[in-house]
């Protein structure tokens, strides 16, 4: 019999796999096929990358494909030969890009545009949160005070969306839902990529490399960043960058936390050269109770849940099962990652 391991368990029940997507991803398979459900808890902090349980390394062993949340290391080692397509749940992979998952033995897939919906929804949410003054509101309620001198102050932050510029770092499934969002309240959305290519259309205006990075910071009233976290991302909103940022400006971090640097965010927050920063990752994670970012009342602060929704596993499962269906029949599948790249 041929196998397919799922390792999705995930000991946080909002991303443990239902019941009926084991039962979708067994009807996606011929009857040769056996699936082995893994029962051990898996951990799908960040990238999902933990080592792998007994039960599961014994389940790979033989497999040909095997779908977790993150691609450990010893994962590859148990598969060995047989092994010969892996899928993460998560769509970060900087974990998973290890020496033995460079050697490009396997197929790697993961799950990219997936989480695109519900982070398109907590950015828009969040650029809400500055534009219309939220922090202002839930500064003076949690010191029951009626509060309205910064929103009827003649210099007021407070504005609409509507004529602002939304500057957005990657243009992945991530960042097409950003801009899919603000542009019908009137915003103008910009996007950047790493090198030119398909913007589709849900940007205004698409910038490329270096020259489009620096465009995009000093244009846009909120930026936000969706790029994958790679060792040319790494650092990109440094001391330097934050510089270029337009005064008043919002920085909204929804990729990974060392993407952005940051002591130098904290110093451009503490001398008001932003509005203010919603940040949904964080390096490292959690964010310690000592980091001046907790402290910083022009902060809104998400622990790492931009991503959750109930909706998640049908997206997943739908993934899951069009690739299934895709290897099977020998074609190329949907969102394999570049392992150049890095994404």
């Amino acid at each position: 019999m041929r196998r397919l391991v799922l390792d999705l368990n995930d000991k946080r029940p909002i991303w443990a796999i239902p019941g009926w997507a084991v039962g979708d991803v067994r009807a996606s398979l011929p009857e040769d096929w056996e699936v082995h459900v893994a029962t051990t808890p898996a951990d799908g902090s960040g990238d999902g990358v933990g080592g792998g349980h007994p039960e599961v390394l014994q389940a790979v062993s033989g497999a040909e494909v095997y779908v977790g949340i993150g691609i450990p290391p010893e994962i590859l080692r148990a598969g060995g030969e047989t092994l010969r397509w892996v899928h993460s749940g998560a769509a970060g992979v900087g974990g998973s890009l290890t020496p033995e998952m460079r050697r490009g033995r396997v197929l790697f897939t993961n799950s990219a545009g997936i989480h695109g919906p519900p982070i398109g929804e907590a950015v828009l949410g969040m650029i809400l949160h500055f534009a219309r003054g939220f922090d202002f509101a839930v500064r003076g309620q949690a010191r029951s005070e009626w509060w309205t001198e910064p929103f009827l102050r003649a210099d007021t932050p407070v504005r609409e969306i509507a004529g602002s510029t939304v500057g957005i770092l990657g243009l992945g499934g991530i960042g097409r839902e950003v801009a899919k969002r603000v542009r019908p309240l009137g915003a103008r959305a910009i996007g950047w990529k790493r090198k030119a290519g398909d913007a589709g259309e849900e940007v205004d205006e698409l910038v490329v490399g270096e020259e489009g990075r620096n465009s995009i910071l000093e244009e846009s009233d909120y930026l936000v960043v969706a790029v994958p976290e790679t060792p040319l991302t790494r650092g990109m909103i440094g001391r330097e960058a934050l510089g270029l940022m337009k005064e008043g400006s919002v920085l909204v971090n929804v990729a990974r936390g060392g993407i952005v640097d940051s002591v130098a965010l904290v110093d451009a927050l503490k001398g008001g050269h932003l509005r203010g920063a919603a940040l949904d990752v964080f390096q490292p994670e959690p964010l310690p109770e000592d980091h001046p970012l907790w402290q910083l009342p022009n902060v809104l602060i998400t622990p790492h849940v931009s991503a959750v929704t109930r909706a998640f596993w049908r997206r997943e499962t739908d993934l899951i099962t069009e690739n299934v269906e895709r290897y099977l029949s020998g074609r190329p599948l949907r969102n394999l990652v570049d392992l150049e790249a890095g994404y």
